[in-house]
């Protein structure tokens, strides 16, 4: 589990995206909290120590539970996940920490032979990576830019709301007009049940959805079954 020790002197400026409202009703900006999964003591404490060097409030985390505790009690911006934990299986942790929060997640995998790692990792909603051997400097600049990439979102998302408009990729769905468009400019169609569906997605991005979520979303009639939803899914991927 090497790393490339990079000694790097001074302290940089720290992106802090998350704000506070001090008691004078002042928006104050706060540290990045930031949760380093690793079993690997001394890379672990090398990362730490790096980021508190930039202002940031670092924990750390070696096993499953330690780490769902840690992320339930501290709520972290980041999380830094190696995806190989001993006997654990990283990317079940992955699937957990994205059911549990919305915090950005950077995925740390092995060298390049490893590469489907990462892939997984991304399609299970991992933010971004970094593959062994890496620098401290590349790792602050991914954890800046996920954060970046994450506040530009959120002030797109409520411009979006307010003017009752959500983006997706070159989609657009207007809730007030309940009307989807396509890239071309083209509206597309939907049943009840496929908007009910479809802004179940919206309102939790990048998150695993249960059945049971869906089903309640998507509820029109109360003999709808199990099976129904699988449907809906289907006609709604295929609209998209």
């Amino acid at each position: 589990m090497s790393v490339e020790a990079s000694r790097i002197s001074g302290r940089e400026p720290t992106y802090a995206p998350n704000q506070r409202v001090d008691k004078a009703g002042v928006s104050v900006a706060r540290p990045t909290r930031v949760l380093v999964i690793d079993d690997d003591p001394s890379l672990q404490h090398m990362i730490m120590n790096y980021l508190e060097q930039q202002n940031m409030l670092v924990i750390a985390a070696s096993q499953r539970q330690e780490a769902i505790r840690q992320l339930t009690a501290s709520e972290p911006d980041v999380v830094i996940l190696d995806l190989q934990l001993g006997q654990e299986d990283g990317l079940d942790l992955l699937l957990e920490i994205r059911s549990r929060s919305d915090a950005t997640v950077i995925i740390i995998t092995g060298h390049r032979r490893d590469e489907i790692d990462h892939v997984v990792g991304l399609e299970l909603g991992a933010d971004d990576y970094v593959t062994k051997p890496f620098g401290l400097r590349e790792l602050l600049a991914r954890i800046r830019a996920v954060l970046r990439r994450r506040e530009t979102g959120r002030i797109a998302a409520r411009e979006g709301v307010e003017q009752g408009r959500c983006r997706f990729g070159d989609w657009q769905l207007d809730r007030r007009a309940r009307r989807l468009t396509n890239p071309s400019g083209n509206t597309v169609a939907l049943t009840k049940g496929e908007y009910a569906l479809l802004t179940a997605f919206l309102d939790a991005p990048q998150r695993p959805l249960t059945r049971e979520h869906l089903l309640q979303a998507t509820r029109i009639h109360e003999d709808v079954f199990d099976r129904s939803i699988d449907v809906q899914i289907l006609r709604l991927r295929r609209k998209l």
